[in-house]
Formats: C-alpha cells, structure tokens, sequence
C-alpha cells in the first residue's frame, strides 16, 4: 500500500482531530516559549532601547552590555559555585538515600517496612512548621555552614514512595536468583536494582536538583550574612530587590557604576536567563528517563 492510498483510507473526522491536536500542540508551545524567548531578547537588547517597548522574540538593539553588568557583580560567581556545588552534593546524596530506603521498602522479607511506609508518609502532611525548623537548625549548629543545604532535606517521601513504585514491578524473583549465585544486599542493590530504576531515578534527580538550584530562601534564612555561602538565586532576589527599590544596599561600587548605562529591567531580564540556561541544559540528557518515570505505574493491572 502506497502513502497516498493509505491517506485516502484516512477518514475525514480523523483527520480534523489530528489537526485540532497540532494545532493546540501549536498554540500552547508558543505561549510556553514566548516569555522565555521574550526575556532572552530583552537580556540582549540595549537598555535605552528596550525602554521603548515592543520587543517580541528577538532583540531590536543587539548589545552584550546588560551581561558585562552582571559579570561585574562581585559575589556572582561566589553564588554560581556554591549554586552548582549544592545542586551536585544535594542530588546525589538525595537519590542514594532515596533508592537505598525504597530498597529495603519494596524488600518482602522487611517486617517493619509497614510501620516505615506510615511514618514516611505522615511527614508528607504534618510538619512542625518554620521556626521549630529554624531552632532545630540552630541547635544542630548548621547556620552559616554549607550543610544546611544538603543534610535537611536528604530524605524525601515523595522521591522514596516514586522509586519503591517502581521497585515494586521488578520481580522478586530476581533478587532471590541473584542470592542464590552468592550476591549479597548491597550486590544486588547496586548492581541490579539501581540499573533496572534508572527512569526513576532520572525522574527524581530532575526534581532534586531543579529544587536545589532555585531555592534561596534557606541562603536568605541560614547564611544570609555569609557571603562566601552565598548561591546564584539568593543574588537574583538582591538585585531584583536593589533595582526594584531603586536601592544601592545591595549592590557593589562596581555594579553601581556598569548600572549607569543599563536599566534595571535589561539587567533582570539578563541574570534570569543567566540562572536558568544551566539547569535547562540538564533536561535534554534525561529527558527519555524522565517521561518514562513520569509515567510510574498509569499501566499498572
């Protein structure tokens, strides 16, 4: 059968529902991409220029002037190493811990992995709240130390629950195959179990290290007036702050200069792109993990 006869066997109804889909695949990449490409044309757009308005998706005055204003930020590349540090050291040590209690939970010879799977669970609804959190931090002498961005939140449920799911539709048989060849717990985890989750495991380590790259408040909280500790989106809310209040209590005697010949909406459009493009790059690499985990268990009888 030819492609133009097997066209002919399409049926017209068929084929307004294709295009209705292509069109709202259409219409929504569009208005998912317009903002994104719009702030980048602004970032490298020139400031007196960009006062006017009318900037769509590329930029009318191409200039690299609102970058060289940021790169001067003296504490930029401070907070873009502790940024990547904590992202790296926060993810890692989240899917260990992640994969390694999801193992011992979807394990059929655990007893008490009922009573685990409650309390993990609980925590997902209860919490103690913000300043019981702050003393803990306190009392555990974690403030102004680069522990505070990683041990906190080492363990997750959600992440553990979405990794035991997908555990839980590996045979056990495999396990118990894998003991009888004289492998050990760890054997197995390590060199079976791991390899066999790796959309999961792709799935959440998207989630830990997107969270560990956006946040700023626990830099705001906890090392607020440590400097050397500082992270690239703590420095984003101080200049959006500083351009907004039209303050200089954040900005350094070199940013204050540069800031003469860009406008605080050029210089916020190019930090946002500067803070963004880093942990877009990762998507790509697991991006076939990442749907195949998004779909945990929708096919499950």
């Amino acid at each position: 059968m030819t492609e133009r006869s097997a066209r002919r066997g399409v049926p017209g109804s068929d084929r307004i529902v294709d295009a209705l889909i292509y069109a709202a695949l259409i219409v929504t990449s569009i208005v998912t991409l317009y903002p994104f490409l719009n702030v980048l044309a602004i970032s490298f757009n020139d400031a007196t220029d960009s006062v006017r308005g009318g900037i769509t998706i590329f930029p009318r005055a191409f200039t690299l002037e609102n970058y060289k204003a940021i790169f001067t930020y003296d504490t930029l590349a401070t907070g873009f190493k502790i940024s990547v540090l904590r992202t790296a050291v926060g993810s890692a040590l989240g899917l260990i811990s992640a994969s390694m209690l999801a193992y011992t939970l979807a394990r059929r010879d655990f007893q008490g992995r009922r009573f685990v799977s409650t309390y993990l669970a609980i925590t997902m609804y209860v919490t103690a709240g913000l300043i019981p959190f702050y003393i803990l931090i306190k009392d555990l002498n974690m403030m102004n130390t680069f522990a505070v961005y990683v041990l906190p939140g080492v363990v997750s449920a959600f992440n553990v629950f979405v990794v035991r799911s997908f555990m839980d539709g590996i045979p056990y048989e495999v396990q118990e195959s894998a003991k009888m060849d004289g492998a050990n717990d760890f054997t197995i985890y390590w060199r079976i179990i791991l390899p066999m989750t790796k959309p999961a495991l792709a799935t959440i380590g998207l989630f830990l290290a997107v969270g560990q790259w956006n946040a700023w408040f626990d830099t705001y909280l906890y090392n607020g007036s440590s400097e050397h500790l500082t992270t690239l989106q703590f420095e984003l809310v101080k200049v959006l702050q500083s351009t907004t209040n039209n303050s200089g209590d954040y900005r350094s005697q070199n940013m204050t200069e540069v800031m003469s010949t860009v406008s605080p909406d050029s210089v916020k459009m190019a930090i946002t792109i500067f803070v963004s493009v880093p942990i877009l790059l990762v998507y790509p690499f697991l991006q076939r993990y990442f749907v195949k985990g998004l779909t945990l268990g929708s096919v499950k009888g």
